[in-house]
């Protein structure tokens, strides 16, 4: 169900990272996770944040819409946008009707195929998703965020469905997600969706530390290091091997099971 007024936690007017183009980066108050690496925990509660309307969080894009045109929009992000699925939909909705391009940026693990019609109902207003695999194993996934890897892949097979341009996010953690195992694993796994346009390895850094002082919360990740750009760029890579190889797998399995279907007297798809 629509609702027109929902929680933000801030609003961030020129970002360049959060989907194609200059942005207004919506940052959305609730999240069900607890990932060890969250730099924004001020995020988590539903008892934060200011209370807005969809017109006047348009209202301020429309002041500014010369800078984000043609190829930018707003993106929702938080937090965990999806925890506000009924006001989500609204602001997507009327952006579209203002010609405005949608991003959404989510972990997904919201998602419940008892609720297809809902989340059908918001993908229909959006252009464009930035899906966080937060661990490419199960087992890690839970010992990471606290939650299950399954609600995110069922959510990314939607998307997929849908036809939706999905681009991956991962943060690549030493010692956690930057393991050749862990990664040539992300790779083989988005490899057997076709809606995806790019995989982003984002670093781990520090940068969250102080607000958990502030908010008295112990930092999970302490003695843990920031990882540098060029080890993230490495992370990145043995994924898109992982990648590749699975993809040329996949079509030379296909290319088997067509020759296997000649050889027992059927006609291959390219003559039926």
């Amino acid at each position: 169900m629509r609702c027109d007024r929902g929680l933000i936690h801030s609003i961030e007017s020129f970002g360049t990272v959060d989907g194609p183009g200059v942005r207004m980066v919506i940052f959305f108050q609730g999240c069900p996770m607890r990932c060890l690496y969250c730099h924004n925990p001020d995020t988590w509660e539903m008892d934060r944040g200011e209370e807005m309307s969809v017109d006047a969080i348009l209202s301020m894009y429309e002041k500014n819409r010369a800078f984000y045109e043609p190829r930018g929009g707003i993106t929702a992000t938080g937090g965990e946008p999806l925890m506000q699925l009924g006001f989500l939909t609204s602001l997507f909705y009327e952006a579209k009707k203002r010609g405005i391009h949608t991003a959404l940026d989510t972990s997904g693990w919201l998602y419940r195929k008892e609720k297809d019609a809902d989340y059908d109902e918001l993908l229909s207003f959006t252009d464009y998703v930035l899906l966080d695999i937060k661990h490419s194993d199960p087992l890690g996934h839970i010992d990471l965020t606290g939650r299950s890897q399954e609600p995110v892949l069922a959510f990314l097979s939607r998307l997929d469905e849908k036809h939706i341009p999905t681009m991956i996010r991962h943060v690549s953690v030493p010692g956690i997600t930057d393991s050749e195992k862990e990664l040539s694993e992300l790779g083989k796994i988005i490899a057997h969706y076709g809606n995806i346009t790019g995989l982003d390895v984002l670093p781990y850094h520090t940068m969250g530390r102080r607000k958990y002082q502030e908010l008295g919360i112990l930092y999970p990740l302490d003695g843990v290091p920031a990882m540098g750009k060029d080890e993230a760029v490495k992370s990145r890579e043995t994924a898109i091997r992982a990648y590749q190889g699975e993809r040329l797998r996949m079509e030379l399995e296909a290319e088997d099971d067509e020759l296997s279907g000649v050889e027992k007297g059927k006609d291959p798809e390219c003559c039926s």
